[in-house]
């Protein structure tokens, strides 16, 4: 049996982390860094997601039919959604790249990381590393202070990632935006050059351009779930809407795919938005 978890700070590579014990579930935790939230996990039963937007990409992974799916995550912290697949699809196969080897070690050595396999290094390299049409499912959820690495949003990228997947596998990504939702409309051209199959879900006022906050994107070249989709999302604690078809392509507009030389990063968020204290 390992020991409890510490709450604390601790000094990790992009910032201080902190450590803080969920006060209505003992075996919960939460894991900052810098004051943005990263990933909230509960040890006990890793199905039960906290944040909202990891609720809507748990969606979209329980709407890919059945079976162990092969998974490469670009982005862990406490590896909320490793954990959740492994629970609710037994013998999957997963690989999670995470740049910062510090908030991976203090995750391995407080919260464990059994079962799954964790690589400290850029996350685009490795999934460039890996083997054409080796994957079912792609997540990106790496941020940097609340920013998503320019890097990991670009055509090239995304063809990358297109390599990847399996004719009929899902690019998952959760991005962030703001009134007017600039970057994501450019998001969503850039993965339109290689995926025919894109949808998004978000809530409402996100969506409307009323605040900031997440956009789950979902991309393919195979057909999405989208009714399943919208009927999660609209039945949820927290209702979302999901978009897709020519209500996106609307959304999308004239927008420019983001290229390599340009690496758009997404927009700083507003303070408090995502944690920030």
């Amino acid at each position: 049996m390992r020991p409890a978890p510490t709450p604390g700070r601790y000094p990790v590579r992009f910032g201080t982390a902190e450590l803080l014990q969920d006060a209505d579930r003992p075996n919960a935790w939460l894991i900052s860094v810098d004051g943005v939230a990263q990933s909230h996990v509960d040890l006990d039963d890793p199905t039960d997601l906290e944040f909202d937007y990891i609720r809507r990409i748990a969606d979209i992974v329980d709407c890919l039919g059945e079976g162990p799916l092969d998974a490469l995550h670009v982005g862990g912290a406490a590896c909320t959604l490793p954990r959740y697949i492994a629970a609710a699809r037994p013998r999957s196969r997963q690989l999670v790249f995470d740049a910062d080897g510090e908030l991976v070690a203090l995750v391995r050595e407080q919260l464990g990381l059994k079962g799954l396999k964790v690589r400290v290094g850029d996350g685009r390299e490795g999934v460039s590393g890996r083997y054409d049409a080796s994957a079912d499912l792609v997540i990106v959820d790496a941020f940097e202070r609340g920013v998503l690495a320019g890097g990991l949003a670009t055509v090239e990228f995304t063809s990358e990632i297109a390599r990847v997947l399996r004719p009929a596998g899902t690019y998952v990504a959760n991005v962030s935006d703001g009134p007017n939702l600039p970057f994501l409309r450019r998001f969503l051209a850039t993965l339109a050059s290689s995926f025919p199959h894109l949808a998004i879900l978000a809530e409402p006022g996100v969506l409307r351009g009323r605040r900031f906050g997440n956009i789950v994107v979902a991309a393919s070249r195979a057909e999405l779930p989208v009714e399943d989709l919208t009927r999660r999302a609209a039945s949820s604690a927290y209702p979302a809407r999901c978009v897709a078809g020519e209500d996106l392509r609307q959304l999308q507009g004239k927008a420019r795919p983001i290229a390599d030389a340009e690496a758009l990063p997404s927009p700083v968020p507003p303070k408090d938005v995502f944690g920030i204290f």
